[in-house]
């Protein structure tokens, strides 16, 4: 039979190799810092924008990783008027979107608030605005009051991969688990934010909406860990990317006696890659600052920015004559006549590879 890591003796005191984690911290730690340096550099417009459409798809990704999609402008607009955001093309938003937002926010604005069982029972209840998930009604707002089973494959030959703590035991767990989560403060936050999400997972304590609820606890811990509300970067966006091996990494860890350390390895690299794409994105967005604070006297047509919009924002292929025309909805002679133009203006330059076709790059970014 199964014994599941709850189910020892020294549930929930968790192991780990420190010298394998904390190197993998040491690098999330020191990226962290770096992103945040680099968007002080950033003017308030564009940092505003930033933030925006992280919150956005951090929304969005937490709920797909559970199979669920929303309507991306009706999350961004209903995020930008509860941050106080103005933009043009914002539509009204419907109850389940302005629930997942408003757990969102409260854990990654309000990150300096307690964590407590009513908190998370708000959270949960705005997840679940009708009762109901799907064609079931369930418990909302309190802990679940039956078995939880995490189970795979059609009927008759399902596969049980958990089956979390008996509904009994599951507010005594609860409360060890809000207990560490404040009064523990012997830990690094990121390394926190990484056990409080799988402790969590583990206590499986709703009946739906468990693992967007553990995501917004690691995304308070983070907040916490940088001490500020505002968000660059999506871990969800990078555990949906990653998602058939968070589940692997998961099962895997669930069913040993208490050593996670192949959990906080997996979610510390996975965090650090999230990092890694919202660094890359700032240089490109820094980049294209840069270039038009520096042509901001230069003469260009409508064609010619927004090519070179495409361009700065890593345009993929290779720029043709042909191309540029598609795109810019012109004749390959005008075309032809823009790109020499930016030639003569130091903007752009043929590619040194040569061959039967000609290609374009841009001389600065």
């Amino acid at each position: 039979m199964t014994k599941y890591i709850y189910q020892y003796d020294q549930w929930p005191d968790f192991t780990w190799d420190e010298r394998q984690i904390n190197s993998t911290l040491g690098k999330v730690r020191h990226l962290q810092g770096k992103i945040f340096g680099q968007m002080d550099n950033i003017g308030f417009t564009l940092k505003e924008e930033a933030i925006l459409s992280n919150l956005t798809i951090d929304v969005l990704k937490s709920s797909e990783i559970e199979g669920e999609n929303l309507n991306y402008d009706q999350v961004r607009s209903s995020i930008a008027r509860r941050l106080g955001v103005n933009f043009a093309g914002m539509v009204p938003s419907e109850r389940d979107v302005d629930g997942v937002v408003e757990m969102i926010l409260d854990a990654t604005q309000n990150f300096k608030k307690p964590l407590t069982e009513e908190r998370i029972f708000s959270w949960h209840a705005s997840l679940f605005p009708t009762g109901w998930s799907g064609m079931h009604r369930i418990e909302v707002g309190r802990y679940r009051k039956e078995e939880m089973q995490i189970v795979s494959g059609a009927m008759g030959r399902e596969k049980v991969h958990f089956q979390a703590p008996s509904p009994e035991v599951v507010k005594s767990e609860m409360d060890v688990f809000l207990k560490w989560f404040e009064e523990d403060n012997s830990l690094d936050a990121v390394l926190k934010s990484a056990i409080a999400h799988f402790w969590f997972i583990i206590i499986h304590p709703f009946d739906d909406g468990n693992g967007r609820v553990a995501r917004a606890i690691s995304d308070l811990l983070l907040a916490r860990s940088e001490e500020s509300a505002q968000r660059f970067y999506s871990l969800s966006s990078q555990i949906l990317i990653e998602r058939k091996v968070y589940y692997e990494v998961l099962q895997n860890v669930q069913n040993n006696s208490g050593d996670i350390t192949e959990w906080l390895d997996w979610f510390l690299n996975c965090l650090f890659r999230a990092l890694k794409s919202t660094e890359e994105t700032i240089t490109r967005t820094l980049g294209k600052a840069g270039f038009w604070e520096k042509h901001k006297e230069t003469e260009l047509n409508s064609r010619q920015r927004l090519m070179l919009n495409k361009l700065l924002d890593g345009f993929t292929g290779k720029l043709k004559t042909s191309k540029w025309a598609k795109i810019t909805k012109c004749s390959v002679d005008t075309a032809l006549r823009d790109i020499k133009d930016l030639m003569n203006k130091g903007i752009l330059k043929q590619e040194e590879s040569g061959g039967r076709s000609t290609n374009y790059e841009m001389i600065e970014v």
